[in-house]
């Protein structure tokens, strides 16, 4: 019951992005004045929609992307009458392109002609294709800022979880302890699980980073550790060991410390605005990296596909982020602070690469629209600077070979994601 929970939970939350984020192109377009037909959440059969004002609104089958149809993104042909019923041409992409000029202008009257989506500024195409993406964007930000700021983040705390029975570098960790390995210094002030360490020599400790730079830095010094024990303040009085660890500044070499041989508890702690830029900084460096090789994790994906050993940290569907969700909501018996954690980080995550993957500057995909207004953009500025006559509208219709093309893969690559995640999903244990 749980862990489909974690599913329906997950999937509402994508279905809200995908939603929001048509909205962010639609709201912009009417305020333009841009003519808006449709806005549909989903992708097939029409389940629902219904009709308020100029634009029809509804909800489709399959839950997996949405649209907004905004009159006009394809101008006419140069010299061409957009009403008049074209001839047939040969060659396949030029019939294409054809085709869709007519399928565009078929509905479109007089009245609309200074409400076409190709007529509007280049500024206002730039706002309303970037929408999208920048929802998403500020969904991403929303949800990470109230999991961080609102909940918190994991952090070591400064009360005892274990107490080492001895000593063993770094480079030991692992074996078991032996007769001859000494007694850690913990294990003889009689520290217990559940203490909580607030003074070490003198100083006052309030979090773990503190705590184990005093104790490393003691070396094998005389040590006073204050801690409470059932709201009971004891202390104790120990000389601390030098032990090889890794160092804090770089995580290939070790040195030797002072060590005491403890570990701490984890638990929530609120982070600032700063901690979440840091984490959006990490998603977006993180996700561009899949998103520029993901032609060979691909190739990963297909032969895992058929029998090979799925990578773990691959690129998976709506469908495998689903068998996810409902795990993070079970995986160790989390608390349901956690549970709300996982999958609400879950769906940030997915709105981050929500959005960078629309930014992409090829069509079908928004950043494709995005760089033919910037294109505009540079073509009429450069000249006016020169004193030539306005080029016009930039004609996205001559990359629609393009947009097949990328609709064609990137209909493969679903295929191929979501019988992989089938077959042969990414597991948590």
């Amino acid at each position: 019951m749980i862990y489909a929970l974690g599913v329906v939970a997950f999937v509402i939350g994508v279905v809200l992005s995908i939603a929001l984020h048509e909205v962010g192109h639609m709201y912009p377009a009417k305020k333009f004045g841009i003519k808006v037909t449709q806005y549909f959440v989903g992708f097939g059969k029409t389940v629902w929609s219904v009709k308020r004002g100029e634009t029809e609104y509804g909800i489709k089958a399959i839950p997996l992307g949405g649209y907004v149809k905004l009159v006009g993104m394809l101008p006419p042909a140069k010299g061409a009458d957009p009403h008049a019923v074209r001839d047939t041409n040969t060659g396949m992409f030029t019939q294409l392109i054809s085709d869709a000029r007519d399928a565009e202008y078929e509905h479109i009257t007089t009245a609309d002609e200074d409400r076409l989506f190709y007529r509007k500024p280049w500024w206002q195409k730039l706002i309303v294709m970037s929408g999208g993406p920048l929802v998403n964007i500020g969904i991403a930000v929303v949800l990470f800022s109230g999991i961080f700021m609102g909940i918190g983040a994991i952090a070591p705390t400064t009360t005892v979880e274990t107490v080492s029975d001895c000593a063993i570098s770094d480079t030991e960790a692992g074996r078991a302890c032996t007769a001859d390995d000494p007694i850690t210094p913990a294990k003889k002030a009689d520290l217990l699980p559940g203490d909580r360490i607030v003074g070490f020599n003198g100083a006052a400790v309030s979090s773990w980073d503190q705590l184990t730079t005093l104790i490393r830095a003691n070396g094998d010094n005389e040590a006073t550790i204050v801690f409470e024990r059932s709201g009971d303040k004891l202390s104790a009085t120990v000389n601390t060991s030098v032990l090889a660890r890794v160092s804090q500044t770089d995580p290939d070499k070790t040195e030797n410390v002072g060590f005491l041989g403890v570990s701490p508890t984890a638990d929530y702690e609120r982070q600032g605005p700063g901690f979440v830029a840091g984490v959006m900084w990490d998603y977006t460096v993180g996700t561009a990296d899949v998103i520029w090789h993901l032609p060979q994790r691909m190739v990963a994906v297909t032969k895992a596909a058929f029998g090979a050993e799925r990578e773990a940290d691959g690129p998976i569907s709506v469908v495998g982020a689903s068998r996810v969700a409902g795990e993070l909501v079970t995986y160790n018996d989390p608390s349901w602070t956690d549970r709300t954690v996982r999958v609400v980080g879950l769906v940030a995550s997915v709105n981050v690469f929500l959005a960078l993957f629309n930014f992409i500057p090829l069509l079908p995909l928004d950043g494709g629209h995005i760089a033919g207004a910037i294109w505009e953009a540079l073509r009429r500025g450069w000249a006016r600077l020169r004193s030539r006559p306005d080029p016009g509208y930039v004609d996205v219709a001559k990359m629609l070979p393009v947009a097949y093309v990328v609709g064609a893969l990137l209909m493969i690559m679903s295929v191929i994601l979501i019988y992989a995640d089938i077959v042969n999903p990414v597991r948590l244990t």
